[in-house]
């Protein structure tokens, strides 16, 4: 039967039925990435394996900068995260030279030994010899299709790239039936409000605090409700196979025969599109309007190193909007990733960068629930508030960090809120280069927490979410050279949010009017030859 092109709707996955998997679902919460003991708590939040399989999903998403066709390869691509004693290694994917699984070898060899490896597709078998051989300790990959696709031209048994890729598919079953690492797929229930905890937490997050507070009329919840919508076909499309009967067959190729029985089958596929949601609102918390918002700084680039590209950044963001779902604050989540920009790029999608640290915010490594305080500001008594004994996502994405910061190299932190007055000085002496943020609490003070310290950090180059100029717009271009110069006299630079008059001097624009919204653009450009400015 030839492949099914159809979609469900969003509607059709709205239903979140229970898993009965043996065991009573309960609401049970472990605690950080530090400890694996399990303690009762009072908000939902995403397991431990749930959040890696997550981070890899997205890490096959990463934006690169050619796409992953390899010559006489029929892999596609893939995204794996490395554990090993509850920190995380490394964030990769496949690269034009190497899969995911060859990138981790490549990039940390020996120290593989004792890993947990989470990858977005089951990895083939040249992956699968090499990580049994280095030592991991488990390999979980996402029941989808595999690396080595099985549903191209499955019907057509002349075809010789899905010829291989059954050859793969049983010789990585052979390995994993005679190898020690634990290979497997490691989903797990999720908390009963869970998604709805989430997509209120996106929803609401400070970078669409920030586009409501710059645009007081404008209804940021329908631009999330699109931007979610948006996300959740194009994450179905690459994550799930929609028809029941070619997911069956990728499964029992797989050797997973056991999910291809009801009702195993059926909670399955309603715990991966659930997870998917779970994606699809951190992804749409941070807004792709590429026009109107991103990470700039306030005042001209000036020295230092330039911003890494959007979409880049971007993807870092959501890296620590994912982490901030393991949060162990009752009511903020917080999330951050350090990444540092090597010389090299050693063949991993990534480019030249690689992971330095994360970190979410969390209570003392071995704690238990209800040991330190809860609550905010709400209890009187300063002494039985929550901030004297959490830790900031901050604070634990430098205290795990996996890589030493090195003086030499631009190390950049990407966090989902404006660092607090006891977070700065840390990243400031720390050697982080660069800061991606939003500054919406920024020079205020919010009861027992701080955030005036921020704004005079020295020595680090803060990109702030904010709206976008023409003076960001002509510092991403390239300079023009002497022969194509150009004035432009005026331009009405129109938004959703906002139409205004530019004048350009020389090579910046400057604001000059602001008019009313229209519904066309304007650009009058007078060319000058070999022009001086």
């Amino acid at each position: 039967m030839a492949a099914s092109d159809s979609r469900r709707s969003y509607g059709d996955f709205e239903g979140n039925r229970s898993i009965p998997n043996g065991e009573e679902v309960r609401n049970v919460r472990d605690t950080g990435v530090q400890t694996d003991a399990k303690v009762q708590g009072q908000g939902p939040r995403l397991s431990k394996a749930n959040l890696f399989t997550l981070l890899s999903l997205w890490m096959e998403l990463f934006p690169k900068k050619e796409p992953c066709q390899r010559e006489n390869d029929p892999a596609g691509d893939s995204g794996l995260v490395v554990v090993h004693e509850r920190r995380v290694l490394g964030l990769h994917c496949s690269s034009v030279q190497l899969h995911a699984g060859q990138v981790a070898v490549v990039k940390h060899g020996p120290r593989l030994k004792g890993c947990d490896l989470y990858f977005s597709r089951k990895p083939c078998s040249t992956c699968l010899k090499m990580l049994i051989n280095a030592g991991v300790n488990r390999i979980s990959y996402w029941p989808g299709d595999a690396e080595i696709g099985l549903l191209s031209d499955r019907h057509d048994h002349a075809d010789s790239s899905h010829q291989e890729a059954i050859l793969d598919a049983t010789a990585a079953e052979r390995l994993k039936s005679n190898s020690r690492p634990h290979i497997c797929v490691l989903l797990q229930p999720l908390d009963s409000t869970m998604l709805q905890f989430v997509e209120e937490t996106s929803q609401n997050c400070d970078f669409f605090g920030k586009i409501a507070a710059d645009n007081p009329t404008l209804d940021v919840a329908d631009i999330f409700r699109k931007e979610r919508w948006n996300n959740l076909n194009d994450f179905l499309e690459k994550f799930f196979i929609n028809d029941e009967e070619q997911h069956m067959y990728v499964l029992n190729k797989m050797g997973l025969e056991n999910f291809c029985v009801e009702p195993n089958f059926s909670n399955l596929r309603q715990h991966m599109r659930n997870l998917i949601r779970i994606l699809t609102s951190v992804a749409a918390s941070v807004p792709v309007l590429q026009d109107e918002y991103g990470f700039f700084m306030r005042e001209p680039l000036g020295t230092g190193s330039p911003a890494l590209p959007q979409d880049v950044i971007r993807h870092c963001i959501i890296q620590a909007r994912l982490l901030a779902c393991r949060t162990e604050d009752p009511k903020v989540g917080v999330g951050a990733v350090i990444w540092a920009e090597g010389k090299q790029s050693q063949c991993d999608g990534t480019g030249r960068l690689y992971l330095v640290g994360c970190g979410y915010n969390a209570y003392p490594v071995g704690s238990q629930y209800a040991e330190y305080p809860q609550l905010d500001h709400k209890q009187k008594e300063r002494q039985n508030r929550k901030y004297r004994y959490i830790l900031h996502a901050e604070q634990n994405a430098l205290t795990f960090r996996s890589a030493e910061i090195k003086e030499e190299e631009n190390t950049m932190m990407f966090v989902t809120k404006c660092p607090c007055d006891e977070c700065v000085p840390l990243i400031g002496c720390a050697g982080i280069k660069q800061i991606y943020t939003t500054d919406l609490d920024s020079n205020k003070v919010k009861h027992d927490i701080s955030y005036l310290r921020f704004d005079k950090l020295n020595g680090v180059q803060k990109f702030i979410w904010q709206q976008k100029s023409a003076r960001h717009t002509s510092e991403q271009a390239a300079p023009p050279t002497a022969s194509e110069c150009f004035c432009v006299l005026g331009a009405v630079y129109t938004t959703p949010f906002s139409t205004t008059l530019f004048i350009r001097f020389g090579r910046s624009f400057e604001p000059y009017h602001a008019v009313e919204k229209c519904h066309y653009t304007t650009m009058a450009f007078l060319r000058l030859e070999n022009a001086n400015f």
